[in-house]
């Protein structure tokens, strides 16, 4: 026996042995090679972006299930840094064919924009432009030549939203939807009770996608050298033929995908030009003196830990743990100097909101500004963590405002009766105990006692904004009501202090931090990202479930019926009622 562990003790030491000559060979030959490079120029490079591809805001890290998403804060930190970089001659953009946030396509025309001013050319092709939306044309107006496949067409024409109204629904199954809402603006509440829109849901759903087809129609025409009743003539007749569209000048050239790449190695005058995927390429924007902390939040504002998506809730959402502790972690740290703080978020929970602003400002009292960059939405608890700002900043196609809060539930003691289903409670203690039951309607000592709780949630909202804000209470609750304002609006009414996108945050950062806006600073995410041996951990110290279980209920959670289930439960949550109903916009 004792022989047996000897011999074992040597294999291991042997195999242990055997690992640290690999990582020395390794080393070795990793130096030389780095020896040998020096002095060696860096091959030139064009830069790829696949718009067709879906992007998040901001990056969430390494993730357990796939690759990482790609997000649009990441992309303009890369095409930031391209543009001072010899060996980048250019970015070669596929562009998307149907759409996509409004907001995130006018940053990513920024960031074009700037690229551009190194001299570099932008090129982007498209496989038709077939989707009506606005948005996906806007994403790529600013390159300085739009290729299409001569065999597509362009359709661009403008925007839609679509609410979905339940109220109808709620009558036939003799459901009893009950809401409060604070106040006539705070639609979410209409898709449950009525069966069209309100006047006042109408008139804010207008107004703001008018703001958003304007200020794109606008910049188009900037960037096409074309006027804005051009472009809007085009828009208006569309669909087009790909040689209208050329003809309108809404593109420069027709031709395939490998024409158009054949074009830019003409372009370079290097036929092995390599094309390098912006993803690839990397964000840069890590060094300097100075650190400026990056803390993310994107998706439903909800209590506990900030989520990448799960089976069941596959959206990523903003902890109110996870960014608090981001906030503790920045204040701390000696060398962050200013905290940019990007929301990308519709609200949810007032108390996980609550718990993020009361970190934002623990950090501000704490010497370390903040800075808001508003991406496509920062809405109701979106709005509500970023109040107390020493700036904000936001896109004019952001999605914003939504001051104000509802709640409620749908009581289904009429619609169970039609199958025969009866529930029964008992309740011990006060009336207000059997309030949640999804069986009886409130009481009227319940209704009066859940509206009062709304109500001082709301008042607490509208305070907040006043102080942060530095705007009187009264106009506060002028402007607020739930109503949805775009980034350009809000700034003409004080909810906003700037315009511009996740650059001209960082640059708010320095200036408040008292850095020179033209020294590169050192961007750190807090709290630090996890990695996937941690993530891989907290999934077997958790529950786990088998693989096969997980596959049968991802394919269960996918089906549309069940999604549209878990948006309605969602949407009538008890602690969702700082959140904003935005329909996609595209």
């Amino acid at each position: 026996m004792r022989q047996f562990f000897i011999t074992m003790a040597g294999t291991i030491a042997g195999i242990f042995g055997f690992f640290i000559l690999l990582i020395f060979i390794f080393m070795f030959f990793g130096l030389i090679g780095a020896l040998s490079s020096i002095g060696e120029k860096t091959p030139d490079k064009v830069l790829t972006l696949d718009l067709r591809q879906p992007m998040i805001d901001h990056s969430i890290g390494e993730t357990l299930f796939g690759e990482s998403p790609k997000s649009v804060v990441d992309t303009v930190y890369a095409l930031n840094r391209a543009k001072d970089d010899d060996s980048v001659k250019g970015v070669f953009i596929r562009a998307e064919n149907f759409g996509m946030a409004p907001a995130s396509a006018e940053e990513l025309r920024l960031a074009l924009l700037d690229f551009k001013t190194s001299d570099k050319f932008v090129i982007a092709h498209a496989q038709g432009f077939e989707g009506t939306s606005l948005m996906s044309y806007q994403a790529v107006s600013a390159a300085d030549e739009i290729w299409m496949q001569d065999t597509t067409g362009f359709a661009v024409s403008g925007m839609r939203s679509e609410t979905e109204f339940y109220g109808g629904v709620m009558e036939k199954f003799d459901a009893d939807p009950e809401f409060f809402q604070f106040h006539e603006y705070k639609n979410a509440v209409n898709s449950y009770t009525e069966t069209g829109f309100t006047a006042e849901h109408r008139e804010a759903t207008t107004s703001y996608l008018t703001s958003i087809y304007d200020n794109a129609v606008a910049q188009i025409a900037a960037d096409r050298g074309m006027t804005v009743p051009g472009v809007s003539q085009v828009l208006k007749a569309s669909p087009h033929s790909a040689e209208d569209a050329l003809e309108a000048g809404m593109v420069d050239k027709l031709g395939q995908l490998e024409d158009a790449k054949d074009y830019v190695r003409k372009k370079v005058g290097n036929d092995k030009i390599a094309f390098t995927s912006l993803s690839s390429y990397g964000p840069g924007t890590t060094s300097g003196a100075n650190t400026i902390a990056f803390i993310g939040g994107q998706g439903a504002v909800l209590p506990g830990q900030s989520s990448g998506g799960s089976i069941f809730a596959p959206g990523i959402t903003m902890g109110g743990d996870t960014v608090s502790a981001g906030f503790d972690a920045a204040l701390k740290n000696k060398k962050v100097k200013a905290i940019v703080f990007r929301v990308s978020s519709p609200g949810g929970s007032p108390a996980a909101s609550d718990q993020i602003l009361a970190a934002a400002d623990r950090a501000r009292e704490a010497g370390k500004p903040v800075v808001i960059s508003m991406g496509q939405y920062a809405a109701s608890g979106g709005y509500y963590v970023s109040a107390h700002a020493d700036h904000i900043v936001a896109l004019p196609q952001t999605i914003t405002g939504s001051i104000g809060v509802f709640g409620g539930k749908v009581a289904l003691e009429g619609t169970f009766a039609k199958v025969g289903y009866n529930i029964e409670g008992i309740t011990v203690g006060g009336e207000f105990a059997g309030a949640y039951s999804p069986d009886a309607p409130f009481t009227p000592t319940q209704a009066e006692a859940y509206r009062g709780q709304l109500q001082d949630i709301y008042d607490d909202f509208t305070t907040r904004v006043a102080n942060g804000r530095d705007i009187p209470l009264e106009r506060v609750k002028e402007i607020a009501k739930g109503r949805v304002w775009t980034g350009a609006q809000a700034k003409e009414i004080g909810l906003v202090d700037e315009l511009g996108g996740i650059m001209t945050a960082i640059d708010a950062a320095k200036k408040l931090a008292e850095i020179d806006v033209d020294e590169d600073v050192r961007i750190r995410v807090f709290p630090r990202q996890k990695t996937i041996e941690e993530q891989i951990n907290d999934l077997f110290t958790g529950s786990a479930q088998l693989a096969q279980d997980v596959k049968v209920l991802q394919d269960i959670a996918a089906l549309p019926e069940v999604q549209a289930a878990i948006r309605a439960r969602n949407s009538a949550r008890f602690g969702q009622e700082m959140k904003a109903d935005i329909p996609e916009v595209r």
